[in-house]
């Protein structure tokens, strides 16, 4: 996509990233056994959308969380692959003012973005700075990227359920956290279900702790720390 090209063929170039990243998500999820590929949030969803979202950035993120049809100048595609469906949205400054006042001069401001749209969950967001081309190349990285990212995540939960059954509302909670793109809440369930560990703890009392670091952690903890009372 260029600075001079039409909105339409814009529009048209997102839809065909959106369906290369998909399509590289489930090329990757196909390499696992089928109860972990079927626990991939994407496949797990089935039907979800995404959402465009042009600010000074460009947001591409997916949710679960249900849109209203669109009205008025507001453009939707819809894509499917395999077992996936979703409907893309369009949202910029002239059909969402909101965006528009959105201050992203120094950094990208994903749940400012996420606010103005009203999405509290997303299966991923994703953050396009300005000039950067949407090619097949970058949508295969994407695509593939999540998979892993996506599969390590569920591989951590599974090992966090095993080692603290009883914990098994605190670690649901905390699935959701990380979904929702809340690390700070995050930390403070990993805390809630590993609370005599050290490491764990001090995650838990800084201001914006790494959410991968959190469950790596956390992983490492209910591992290596005997089963607590919340067994």
């Amino acid at each position: 996509m260029t600075p001079t090209a039409r909105p339409e063929d814009m529009r048209a170039a997102m839809a065909d990233f959106v369906a290369a990243a998909h399509d590289a998500y489930l090329a990757q999820a196909r390499l696992l056994p089928p109860a972990e590929r079927a626990r991939m949030p994407l496949v797990a969803a089935g039907s979800f959308t995404v959402v465009a979202a042009g600010a000074r950035n460009l947001h591409v993120l997916a949710t679960t969380e249900a849109l209203p049809a669109p009205v008025g100048q507001e453009v939707q595609f819809t894509g499917a692959a395999e077992d996936l469906a979703w409907q893309l949205r369009f949202f910029d400054p002239v059909v969402l003012p909101g965006l528009g006042m959105i201050d992203e001069g120094v950094t990208a401001a994903p749940e400012e973005v996420r606010r103005t749209l009203g999405v509290h969950t997303v299966l991923y967001h994703l953050v396009v700075q300005p000039g950067a081309e949407l090619t097949g190349h970058h949508a295969l990285h994407m695509g593939a990227g999540l998979a892993n990212s996506h599969a390590s995540r569920s591989r951590d939960l599974e090992a966090v359920r095993a080692h603290r059954p009883g914990a098994a509302p605190l670690v649901e909670e905390l699935a959701g956290a990380l979904q929702a793109g809340l690390p700070r809440a995050a930390a403070l369930l990993a805390a809630a279900i590993a609370p005599y560990d050290e490491a764990v703890g001090r995650l838990a009392r800084q201001a914006g702790p790494d959410p991968q670091a959190v469950l790596s952690v956390l992983v490492a903890a209910v591992r290596e720390e005997p089963s607590s009372a919340l067994r």
